[in-house]
């Protein structure tokens, strides 16, 4: 029997390779709306962050977020998300 592959993506806070289901997707939609994709099928362009305050933390410091959906973001946005993955 074949194996199945497991998708993984790179947590733009740690640098880590991690499964893709393990983790937390934000997107930028394509009305440039930041947003946490919860079902991971949403249009637009993925960051993916694993669901810990000091990866986000350190995603958002070091302005690795906004690199990876390549578009600025409001600080209203990030307090949001961090409410979000506290809760995660």
């Amino acid at each position: 029997m074949k194996k199945k592959k497991i998708p993984q993506r790179v947590c733009v806070g740690c640098q880590q390779l991690k499964n893709k289901k393990d983790m937390v997707r934000i997107v930028r939609t394509p009305t440039n709306e930041i947003i946490i994709d919860s079902i991971g099928k949403k249009a637009g362009r993925g960051a993916y962050v694993c669901p810990s305050k000091e990866c986000l933390t350190k995603a958002i410091k070091e302005k690795r977020l906004e690199r990876a959906l390549k578009s600025p973001i409001d600080t209203a946005v990030y307090e949001a998300l961090k409410e979000n993955i506290g809760h995660a």
